[in-house]
């Protein structure tokens, strides 16, 4: 077996290496001259007392440094000694009667090392100081540069290679899937298309929920095109200098063209997207500047650019008239949640890679998450996967994937310190939730009931719909009321008390109630819309009007809300006064167990009897 060979790849930077070799030798040289002039340290005799061994005839030896001597003794002791700064020693010996020939004399030359120190002293500093406006320079000079390059765009630009996404990848959005599968074939194969006189479409704009894969589907496009795709989120476009966002728009559409066949894909478009303001002085000048450049790139097309605009944001009813109409973008497509089958495809795709065990059955998990969005479910099966493995488990299960579910939709559980009372009254709120959606015929079965704190909720009752429906009526929206104050007609019945645990269920009773009568037209006033709409004039001229009602017509909705609360609320009395035996047994498996599924809540108070499925989840909580 031969091991095969790395490649290591050594990136060489000229600049850092003369920088570390000019540091090094000036360490060096500094070291070199310092232990030079530093010595090794010898005693140290009086000058007269050197004279006088001389003229004994004991000195061997004598080297001259600057002023300092070092002796050599015949009997090899060594010693210092220092004369005068100017005077030579031969000179002195001379003066002395001394014969200088007696004694080898040294002189050591340290002028030529000092002079090198000097030149040293002097040249470094000019040199740092020379690198350092140097530095100053180059730092202005990319400055200068950063500013010229404001009105350059910022988009990314991504490749077949580096986006893997691919349509395979990509579940719950069928249709959105086949229109942009469509552009694709269009950039690939304009020649079909064009025999029929089709031109390319110069826009589509995805609009749904956060978190339904609008951006996910731009990925797959760029894995499946082939072609240049430039990505880019609308609040790149926008600086503080005036005219920038509307010159990156030039640019980026004018490197588009360049790279024909090409796609360009804008991120939350309704930052730079909205509609233009209606009034005298415009609301934010440079986004409507950003935003009127945008129309004339989109328009200026000619048949034969193969450039496509895909926009995505989850605000389509904020975005400019001008913006959607044919010819800029010429495709809406939305984006929402998944359906039934589309959150089963979308587990699977989820699920690859992950081990699973035989409790998992994703036909009841797709039933059990209506109103999931894609983002939820990835979360979901993420959350169940790390949970399982805190537990210690090598494959995830069903009951792993129900309380990922329950975390993602309402928080984690909270081991909250709570007294005798106060759990046995969340209890009895939370069985009077349960026990009014039971008994209620277009109600859904209740799937789990539980005191256990999640959020800012001491207990839940949960209610998922039995199955998708695209519609609500009076009747459901009704008795949805009903259980919402379920919680409080228990408090009422059993403790003759009010709490202030009920206060999120009025604010979700009173929304659906006010809609009822403002919105949906569902009371004796008619099939009116007494709310505030956008309205969008054929000048393309959007805002939102305020409430043209009288003080008389806001009297009598609100008069008409407080009667369908008081209905309800007089309703759910009745219930939990009926049927209070039942209320306590449920309360009293609460306070032992904290959690109720929907099947041991079932052998408590019976199977109920559905008479239609909801269209959206309900949860009641405290």
């Amino acid at each position: 077996m031969f091991s095969k060979k790395k490649k290591i790849k050594i990136k060489i930077n000229i600049k850092t290496i003369f920088i570390a070799l000019f540091i090094g030798l000036f360490i060096m040289y500094a070291f070199s001259s310092l232990s030079s002039e530093v010595k090794k340290v010898f005693p140290e005799k009086p000058f007269p007392q050197v004279i006088k061994d001389v003229k004994e005839n004991k000195v061997k030896k004598i080297e001259v440094i600057d002023n300092k001597l070092v002796v050599y003794y015949k009997n090899g002791k060594v010693a210092s000694s220092y004369k005068e700064p100017y005077d030579s020693l031969i000179k002195i010996f001379h003066d002395l009667g001394i014969d200088p020939l007696s004694v080898n004399i040294d002189i050591k030359n340290t002028q030529a090392s000092a002079g090198m120190i000097n030149l040293l002293a002097n040249l470094i500093p000019t040199v740092l100081m020379i690198a350092f406006f140097i530095f100053l320079f180059k730092q202005a000079k990319g400055a200068q540069d950063s500013v010229f390059s404001f009105g350059q765009s910022k988009a990314k630009r991504f490749n077949k290679k580096i986006a893997k996404v691919t349509f395979k990848d990509v579940a719950g959005v069928d249709e959105a899937k086949d229109e942009l599968q469509e552009v694709v074939d269009f950039l690939k194969h304009p020649g079909k298309y064009r025999k029929l006189g089709a031109r390319t479409p110069k826009g589509v704009i995805l609009v749904g929920p956060a978190g339904c894969g609008k951006t996910l589907l731009a990925k797959a496009v760029a894995g499946e095109a082939g072609v240049p795709f430039f990505s880019i989120a609308g609040s790149e476009f926008m600086e503080m200098l005036v005219g920038i966002g509307a010159a990156r728009v030039r640019d980026l559409f004018a490197t588009a063209k360049k790279n024909a066949p090409a796609i360009i894909f804008i991120d939350e478009i309704d930052a730079i997207g909205r509609a233009r303001s209606v009034g005298a002085m415009p609301s934010h000048d440079e986004r409507e500047q950003t935003l009127n450049q945008i129309l004339v790139e989109m328009d200026g097309f000619t048949p034969t650019e193969q450039v496509v605009v895909i926009a995505a944001t989850n605000r389509g009813d904020l975005l400019d008239p001008a913006l959607l109409r044919p010819g800029r973008f010429d495709r809406r497509i939305m984006v929402g949640y998944p359906d039934l089958e589309g959150r089963k495809n979308i587990l699977k795709i989820h699920a690859r890679g992950k081990p699973f065990d035989k409790t998992v059955r994703w036909e009841k998990i797709a039933k059990r998450t209506v109103g999931f969005s894609g983002a939820d479910l990835e979360n979901m099966l993420n959350e169940a996967a790390i949970q399982a493995a805190r537990q210690g488990k090598d494959r995830i299960s069903a009951e792993d994937i129900e309380e990922s579910a329950m975390k993602v939709k309402l928080g984690p559980e909270k081991k909250r310190l709570q007294s005798d009372y106060d759990r046995k009254l969340t209890a009895y709120h939370e069985a009077g939730h349960a026990i009014t959606a039971h008994l209620l015929p277009h109600m859904d079965p209740v799937h789990r009931i539980s005191i256990v704190s999640r959020g800012m909720a001491l207990g839940f009752t949960l209610v998922p719909p039995a199955k998708d429906r695209l519609h609500e009526t009076k009747t459901h929206l009704i008795e949805q009321i009903t259980v919402m104050l379920g919680g409080r007609a228990a408090e009422s019945v059993i403790f003759g008390e009010m709490t202030t645990g009920a206060a999120n269920d009025f604010d979700q009773a009173t929304k659906i109630a006010r809609s009822m009568v403002v919105e949906y037209g569902m009371s004796p006033l008619g099939p009116i819309n007494f709310g505030p709409t956008m309205d969008v004039t054929e000048w393309g001229k959007s805002y939102w009007e305020s409430d043209k009602v009288s003080q008389d017509t806001m009297s009598k909705i609100d008069n008409e809300v407080k009667k369908i609360i008081d209905s309800c609320y007089k309703n759910a009395i009745d219930i939990i006064k009926t049927n209070k035996p039942y209320l306590d047994k449920v309360v009293k498996e609460l306070l032992v167990k904290e959690t109720l599924d929907g099947d041991e809540f079932e052998k408590i108070v019976g199977k109920k009897k559905v008479t239609s499925a909801t269209s959206s989840n309900n949860a009641a909580s405290d």
